[in-house]
């Protein structure tokens, strides 16, 4: 196990996606990947991993305005597989 900080973290509005997957690449600690899942439109979205920042980054590049971000006072600590 993995000890890994995130400082912020998002909301994500799945069912308002289309999938285009711009936040993907835009995501500088690398924490947004593509569901399996699809919403009711039939389309993949993403999902959040551990180590937000709480950047804002994805928020900006959507244009479906899927994303609400937070940031915590205090950093949390997550435990992952690694």
């Amino acid at each position: 196990m993995t000890q890994i900080k995130s400082r912020g973290t998002v909301n994500i509005a799945t069912e308002r996606c289309k999938g285009c997957e711009l936040c993907i690449p835009v995501c500088k600690p690398e924490v947004l990947r593509m569901s399996t899942n699809r919403n009711k439109l039939g389309m993949r979205y993403p999902e959040l991993l551990p180590g937000c920042t709480g950047c804002t980054a994805c928020l900006l590049m959507c244009p479906d305005f899927c994303f609400e971000v937070y940031r915590y006072q205090e950093p949390i600590l997550h435990e992952v597989d690694v």
